[in-house]
């Protein structure tokens, strides 16, 4: 409700209202002429896969999306160092590459890696001219029987749901200092590097 002594708002929008009105009789027409330029594409950059570079699969952000997965923008260089393929390579065999991100997670690393080696092992390399085969390209039969990947390829699918283990809670459960934990283990990393070196020259004294 509106606030102090105004005039309700009854406002009747009747004069001129077909100006306001807004049609989409394009809209066929649109889904013909995206399609025709769909296929046009794929005709153009075949035997390429029509959905573009294989892309990762990262957690989404935030603590409402965060069980989800979806296609991230690249792999990491440590994802493609584990998987055998160069960084430089990479790009050039259709796979996107994010320098910027960061591996957070043991599972998500492996998930990528064997991402990427799957791909690996069904990519099929065109020679960049027919007479002359260099290292890495497939081989003629290879080339013959391949076919171009219409849609999105290696789609992320949801896993299965995780079943919930119940618990007895101990004793052992209830005495355990989490926060004091995390403190010293906090600790432990930061004094981690002088407490090396300390050693290191402690050594190195006793053996003079």
């Amino acid at each position: 409700m509106v606030k102090h002594n105004n005039v309700i708002p009854n406002g009747h929008f009747k004069k001129g209202w077909q100006n306001y009105v807004k049609t989409w009789f394009n809209q066929p027409a649109r889904k013909q002429r995206r399609r025709v330029a769909r296929q046009k594409k794929a005709v153009k950059i075949f035997p390429r896969p029509t959905a573009g570079p294989l892309r990762p699969i990262v957690q989404c952000q935030t603590l409402k999306y965060n069980m989800k997965s979806r296609a991230g923008r690249g792999f990491t260089l440590e994802e493609l160092k584990a998987a055998g393929i160069p960084k430089k390579l990479a790009p050039t065999i259709g796979i996107s590459v994010d320098h910027r991100r960061k591996n957070k997670s043991l599972e998500g690393l492996q998930a990528n890696v064997q991402r990427l080696k799957t791909y690996k092992a069904k990519l099929v390399i065109f020679p960049r001219r027919a007479r002359k085969v260099k290292a890495g390209d497939s081989t003629p039969e290879e080339l013959a029987n391949a076919t171009q990947v219409q849609g999105e390829y290696m789609p992320i699918t949801r896993g299965e749901k995780r079943s919930i283990e119940v618990v007895k809670v101990t004793n052992e459960m209830k005495e355990f200092k989490a926060y004091g934990k995390l403190r010293l283990e906090r600790m432990n990393k930061k004094h981690q590097g002088a407490r090396q070196k300390r050693a290191a020259e402690a050594e190195k004294e006793e053996k003079k």
